[in-house]
Formats: structure tokens, C-alpha cells, sequence
């Protein structure tokens, strides 16, 4: 098995964290540049690519089935597998009435017409055949989901990304105590 890390920013951190490390899997940082969009750091790596592979964003975790992600991405027939989770609202969402009153406050809800990009991502290698743009969200999928090659596998489990520093303090509370719900639990 092997392994690619794409980095630019903070590439010294990756390489000196797997350097010399035996886990089961050949590990590979590659130096894509500081400057270098979220679309050309794959791209920059298509001659390393060989089949099926997975992308991250690796600023968050999330307890989705890799077997069942990749199993669904092989029986839609398409290029692209987007992981999406649920949208949870980061504020209370207020109902009001026509006078001001507020008729129902919810704090932090599932708004349930949304789905997310929970950030992983399965393409097959000849998406490159149709790749167009260096940003991965802004210009590449768009195009690919304008030409039907994309499809969204819906995960219900956990999921957190780390944006800001109230997300590295929660996901610090989850580890003091001892939960670890971004740890698969299939079957």
C-alpha cells in the first residue's frame, strides 16, 4: 500500500512526523509548493496515481466507512465520490413573527435540506482526462458535477473539521475524555 501526502504549506511538519515510522504503508510527502491550489496539488501527483485513490483535506475527522465509501463510488459508475455529512447550524436559529416576536429559538440545528463536503473524496484516475482548474471546490468539481460525473456518498456518523481555535478546544475536550468518536465502527 502506498501512501501520498500533497503539501506545500507546513510540508517540514508532515515529513518529519512519518519520516522513519514503519505503518504498514509506503508514506510519500510531496512538495507541491506554498502557492500551489487545492486542484493542482493532485494534479501534481497524477503520475504517482495508479487506480481508485482518496483525498482529504486532512483538517478534519470524520468516522466514515472507508469499504462502504469506496463501494459505493464502485457501483455508481461515475468519476467522483463526494463524502457528505449533515449541515448543523453553527448558531441558533431563530423563527420570528411579523412584529418581532420571536416564536422558536433552536440551538445549533440539522438543517436537513443541506448536505456538506465532509472533505474525502474517491476519484478515479480518468478524471484527469476532464480536469479543468487549479481549485478543487471553486472550478474542478463544479465542472464535473456540470458534466455528471459526481456523485455524493451520505454519511450520518461523526464528523468535525478543524477551522478555528474553538474546534482544536473541542476536539482537545473529546480526547481528556477518552472518547474517540471519529473511530469507525464497521463491521
Amino acid at each position: 500500500m502506498r501512501n501520498l501526502f500533497w503539501s506545500g504549506y507546513r510540508k517540514s511538519v508532515l515529513r518529519d512526523y512519518f519520516e522513519g515510522k514503519s505503518l504498514g504503508a509506503k508514506i510519500e510527502v510531496v512538495d507541491t509548493g506554498d502557492d500551489t491550489d487545492t486542484g493542482g496539488r493532485i494534479v501534481a501527483c497524477r503520475e504517482r496515481i495508479t487506480g481508485t485513490f482518496i483525498t482529504t483535506y486532512a483538517d478534519g475527522l470524520c468516522d466514515v466507512p472507508l469499504r462502504r465509501l469506496l463501494q459505493f463510488h464502485g457501483n455508481h459508475g461515475g468519476l467522483v465520490t463526494i463524502t457528505s455529512v449533515p449541515m448543523y447550524s453553527q448558531y441558533g436559529v431563530m423563527s420570528v413573527a411579523a412584529d418581532g416576536q420571536v416564536v422558536e429559538l433552536r440551538e445549533k440545528p440539522l438543517i436537513e435540506e443541506h448536505w456538506i463536503n465532509a472533505g474525502f473524496i474517491v476519484f478515479e484516475p480518468e478524471v484527469f482526462d476532464c480536469w479543468q482548474g487549479s481549485n478543487l471546490e471553486q472550478e474542478v468539481l463544479p465542472r464535473l458535477i456540470e458534466m455528471g460525473h459526481v456523485y455524493s456518498y451520505r454519511h450520518v456518523g461523526f464528523f468535525k473539521s478543524v477551522d478555528n481555535y474553538k474546534d482544536v478546544v473541542e476536539f482537545e475536550e473529546l480526547v481528556h475524555a477518552g472518547e474517540q468518536p471519529w473511530i469507525v465502527k464497521e463491521a
